[in-house]
């Protein structure tokens, strides 16, 4: 998994279907149908191959819908279950499928949970896009059942517990973070985005009117920083121009936080697309850039990862 990657870790996927397989699954195939359950979402990876703004605009979508999650079960339950048990390894494949889209949801990558029926991305916005310790609780669990076999799923359980709690310990977090932040600055919408392995600093942006403002928001000591203060401009035909390309068109797609500003550099003219939700990271990740020549003619577009 790379260090800019945009999903939760195949590894972290399949300990969550090892850690399903232990509350009392005992089939055989059990632990192999929940294995690939648990990581068939990610199947639309392929897309990589495409680029990466093809991979940001498809990733997490179909496969990561309602409909994939009582279709590819079904299909598992056939590989694993057509001669005896299609039940039994339908409802834990669906655990396992399921149990991935939930994970997906809670960070602020998303999914189009609703589709085929609604496009959208959804997201909790409760984790970021890898969440270490949720990795290591359940690898925590896994080498427990494994040494304990008698109380595996005793463990399992608890484990299933402890991480529930930890999403909902963030959820608590982040909404008492967002009061504290409007107690700090005056706007009229509030976006609170996890910052990686941090509980009490969260990202936000603030709009109000034509400005937004992005930061941080510390509850430890009780300080909000303003990293930078944006302001939309009316419409710009080479804006407009931009959005055009592929490489944009898939951008919006993806971006739910977009914001585009313009720079000269000598004879040529760069419009910036950037996705402000991870506008903390250093240098140029999640950007799209779009070059125009002195005449205002495309000469070439790009996307950063």
């Amino acid at each position: 998994m790379e260090s800019g990657g945009i999903v939760v870790d195949p590894i972290t996927h399949s300990l969550a279907g090892i850690t399903i397989a232990q509350l009392g699954f005992k089939r055989k195939a059990a632990l192999w149908a929940l294995l690939l359950s648990s990581i068939a979402p990610d199947f639309d990876y392929i897309t990589r191959f495409w680029g990466t703004d093809i991979f940001l605009r498809y990733h997490r979508g179909i496969t990561h819908g309602i409909l994939a999650l009582f279709l590819v079960p079904l299909i598992i339950a056939i590989i694993f279950g057509l001669r005896k048990g299609f039940f039994y390894y339908y409802f834990m494949s669906f655990l396992g499928y399921g149990a991935h889209l939930l994970m997906d949801l809670t960070n602020q990558y998303g999914t189009r949970i609703l589709s085929p029926l609604d496009w959208n991305p959804y997201s909790l916005d409760l984790t970021f896009i890898i969440d270490p310790y949720i990795s290591i609780g359940l690898l925590l669990c896994v080498i427990l059942c494994l040494s304990n076999r008698k109380k595996a799923v005793i463990i399992s359980s608890l484990t299933i517990i402890i991480l529930l709690g930890y999403i909902g310990g963030r959820y608590y977090l982040r909404n008492v973070t967002k009061d504290f932040l409007k107690t700090k600055i005056d706007a009229n919408i509030y976006k609170m985005c996890p910052l990686p392995n941090d509980f009490l600093r969260w990202w936000f942006i603030a709009k109000s009117g034509n400005e937004i403002k992005v930061g941080f928001a510390d509850l430890f000591t009780k300080r909000v920083c303003i990293q930078e203060t944006y302001t939309v401009s009316d419409k710009d035909p080479l804006i407009e121009s931009s959005k055009e390309t592929d490489i944009v068109k898939n951008f919006l797609y993806f971006a739910k936080y977009p914001y585009s500003e313009i720079k000269k550099e000598k004879h040529r003219t760069i419009v910036v697309w950037k996705e402000l939700a991870y506008s903390f990271m250093p240098g140029d990740h999640f950007t799209a850039r779009v070059i125009f020549d002195e005449n205002d003619k495309i000469v070439k577009s790009e996307f950063k990862f």
